[in-house]
Protein backbone atom coordinates (compact mmCIF):
# COMPACT_ATOMS: atom_id res chain seq x y z
CA UNK A 1 0.00 0.00 0.00
CA UNK A 2 1.31 3.44 -0.96
CA UNK A 3 0.00 6.69 0.47
CA UNK A 4 0.26 9.81 -1.69
CA UNK A 5 -0.26 13.28 -0.28
CA UNK A 6 -1.86 15.72 -2.70
CA UNK A 7 -1.81 19.48 -2.44
CA UNK A 8 -2.21 22.44 -4.75
CA UNK A 9 -2.45 26.20 -4.82
CA UNK A 10 -0.13 26.89 -1.90
CA UNK A 11 0.57 30.41 -3.22
CA UNK A 12 3.62 30.92 -1.01
CA UNK A 13 6.99 32.40 -1.95
CA UNK A 14 8.73 30.54 0.89
CA UNK A 15 8.08 27.64 3.22
CA UNK A 16 6.78 29.37 6.34
CA UNK A 17 6.85 27.78 9.77
CA UNK A 18 3.08 27.25 9.55
CA UNK A 19 3.35 25.61 6.12
CA UNK A 20 6.09 23.25 7.37
CA UNK A 21 4.03 22.33 10.42
CA UNK A 22 0.84 21.71 8.41
CA UNK A 23 2.69 19.74 5.73
CA UNK A 24 4.31 17.53 8.34
CA UNK A 25 0.97 16.94 10.06
CA UNK A 26 -0.83 16.14 6.81
CA UNK A 27 1.83 14.19 4.91
CA UNK A 28 4.38 12.65 7.29
CA UNK A 29 2.93 9.17 6.65
CA UNK A 30 3.01 9.58 2.85
CA UNK A 31 5.50 7.91 0.54
CA UNK A 32 4.75 10.20 -2.41
CA UNK A 33 3.72 13.85 -2.75
CA UNK A 34 1.84 15.32 -5.72
CA UNK A 35 1.76 19.13 -5.95
CA UNK A 36 -0.72 20.27 -8.61
CA UNK A 37 0.79 23.70 -9.21
CA UNK A 38 0.69 27.27 -8.03
CA UNK A 39 3.50 26.59 -5.58
CA UNK A 40 4.61 30.10 -6.54
CA UNK A 41 8.20 29.12 -5.67
CA UNK A 42 10.14 25.81 -5.87
CA UNK A 43 11.51 26.24 -2.34
CA UNK A 44 8.25 24.84 -0.96
CA UNK A 45 9.17 21.39 -2.24
CA UNK A 46 12.20 21.20 0.09
CA UNK A 47 9.75 20.43 2.90
CA UNK A 48 9.26 17.00 1.31
CA UNK A 49 12.92 15.91 1.27
CA UNK A 50 12.21 12.35 2.43
CA UNK A 51 9.42 11.69 -0.05
CA UNK A 52 9.19 11.20 -3.80
CA UNK A 53 7.76 14.44 -5.19
CA UNK A 54 5.91 15.00 -8.45
CA UNK A 55 5.08 18.64 -9.14
CA UNK A 56 3.91 20.84 -11.99
CA UNK A 57 3.83 24.59 -12.38
CA UNK A 58 0.66 26.64 -12.33
CA UNK A 59 -0.39 30.03 -13.63
CA UNK A 60 0.78 31.83 -10.46
CA UNK A 61 4.32 30.39 -10.30
CA UNK A 62 7.36 32.62 -10.61
CA UNK A 63 9.52 32.39 -13.77
CA UNK A 64 12.12 30.07 -12.23
CA UNK A 65 9.45 27.63 -11.06
CA UNK A 66 7.56 27.78 -14.36
CA UNK A 67 10.77 27.00 -16.25
CA UNK A 68 11.94 24.21 -13.94
CA UNK A 69 8.66 22.30 -13.56
CA UNK A 70 6.59 20.84 -16.40
CA UNK A 71 3.06 21.95 -17.22
CA UNK A 72 1.88 18.36 -16.84
CA UNK A 73 3.31 14.93 -16.16
CA UNK A 74 2.31 11.30 -15.94
CA UNK A 75 3.77 8.61 -13.75
CA UNK A 76 2.99 4.97 -13.16
CA UNK A 77 2.74 3.66 -9.60
CA UNK A 78 1.78 0.04 -8.89
CA UNK A 79 0.59 -0.25 -12.50
CA UNK A 80 -1.73 2.79 -12.35
CA UNK A 81 -1.21 5.81 -14.60
CA UNK A 82 -1.49 8.97 -12.53
CA UNK A 83 -1.54 12.26 -14.43
CA UNK A 84 -0.86 15.64 -12.90
CA UNK A 85 -1.70 19.09 -14.28
CA UNK A 86 -2.57 22.41 -12.66
CA UNK A 87 -5.44 23.20 -15.02
CA UNK A 88 -6.60 26.46 -16.55
CA UNK A 89 -9.72 28.24 -17.62
CA UNK A 90 -13.18 28.25 -16.02
CA UNK A 91 -14.22 25.90 -13.23
CA UNK A 92 -17.43 24.58 -14.73
CA UNK A 93 -15.88 22.10 -17.19
CA UNK A 94 -12.30 21.65 -15.96
CA UNK A 95 -12.73 17.90 -15.41
CA UNK A 96 -13.84 17.44 -19.03
CA UNK A 97 -10.74 19.33 -20.21
CA UNK A 98 -8.51 17.19 -17.97
CA UNK A 99 -10.17 14.02 -19.30
CA UNK A 100 -9.55 15.14 -22.90
CA UNK A 101 -5.92 15.78 -22.06
CA UNK A 102 -5.37 12.44 -20.28
CA UNK A 103 -7.90 9.96 -21.73
CA UNK A 104 -5.94 6.86 -20.70
CA UNK A 105 -5.28 7.88 -17.08
CA UNK A 106 -6.41 5.88 -14.09
CA UNK A 107 -6.24 9.02 -11.93
CA UNK A 108 -6.09 12.71 -12.82
CA UNK A 109 -4.86 15.18 -10.21
CA UNK A 110 -5.42 18.88 -10.86
CA UNK A 111 -5.81 22.19 -9.02
CA UNK A 112 -6.52 25.76 -10.14
CA UNK A 113 -10.14 26.06 -9.02
CA UNK A 114 -9.52 25.89 -5.24
CA UNK A 115 -12.59 23.62 -5.15
CA UNK A 116 -11.84 20.21 -3.58
CA UNK A 117 -13.15 17.23 -5.55
CA UNK A 118 -12.80 13.46 -5.35
CA UNK A 119 -15.01 11.63 -7.82
CA UNK A 120 -14.87 8.78 -10.27
CA UNK A 121 -16.08 9.31 -13.83
CA UNK A 122 -15.78 6.79 -16.61
CA UNK A 123 -13.36 4.70 -14.61
CA UNK A 124 -11.02 7.64 -13.92
CA UNK A 125 -10.48 8.97 -10.39
CA UNK A 126 -10.45 12.79 -10.46
CA UNK A 127 -8.79 14.57 -7.53
CA UNK A 128 -8.59 18.28 -6.89
CA UNK A 129 -7.24 18.76 -3.37
CA UNK A 130 -8.45 22.36 -3.20
CA UNK A 131 -6.08 25.00 -1.87
CA UNK A 132 -3.64 24.06 0.88
CA UNK A 133 -3.89 27.68 2.01
CA UNK A 134 -7.07 29.33 3.21
CA UNK A 135 -8.93 30.40 0.07
CA UNK A 136 -12.00 31.98 1.56
CA UNK A 137 -12.31 34.37 -1.39
CA UNK A 138 -13.05 31.25 -3.46
CA UNK A 139 -15.48 29.82 -0.87
CA UNK A 140 -13.42 26.86 0.32
CA UNK A 141 -11.46 26.17 3.50
CA UNK A 142 -7.84 25.03 3.25
CA UNK A 143 -7.71 21.38 2.19
CA UNK A 144 -5.66 18.50 0.79
CA UNK A 145 -6.19 14.89 -0.29
CA UNK A 146 -4.65 11.52 0.46
CA UNK A 147 -4.57 8.96 -2.34
CA UNK A 148 -4.24 5.30 -1.34
CA UNK A 149 -2.68 3.13 -4.02
CA UNK A 150 -3.21 -0.61 -3.66
CA UNK A 151 -2.99 -3.47 -6.12
CA UNK A 152 -6.80 -3.71 -5.83
CA UNK A 153 -7.43 -0.08 -6.74
CA UNK A 154 -7.15 3.63 -6.03
CA UNK A 155 -9.09 5.49 -3.36
CA UNK A 156 -8.84 9.08 -2.19
CA UNK A 157 -10.13 11.14 0.69
CA UNK A 158 -10.32 14.92 1.14
CA UNK A 159 -9.22 16.54 4.40
CA UNK A 160 -9.84 20.03 5.74
CA UNK A 161 -6.95 21.78 7.44
CA UNK A 162 -7.67 22.74 11.02
CA UNK A 163 -5.24 25.40 12.23
CA UNK A 164 -5.78 25.14 15.98
CA UNK A 165 -4.65 21.52 16.53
Amino acid sequence: MIYAGILSDTHLSLATHQFKMLAKRAFSHCDVIFHAGDLTNNSLLTVFQNQTVYAVHGNMCDNTTSQSLPESRATTIEGYTICLCHGAGPRHNIEDRMWSRFPDADCIIFGHTHQPVVEKKGGILFINPGSFQNSSSHGSPASYAILTIEKTGLTAKLHTIVLNQ
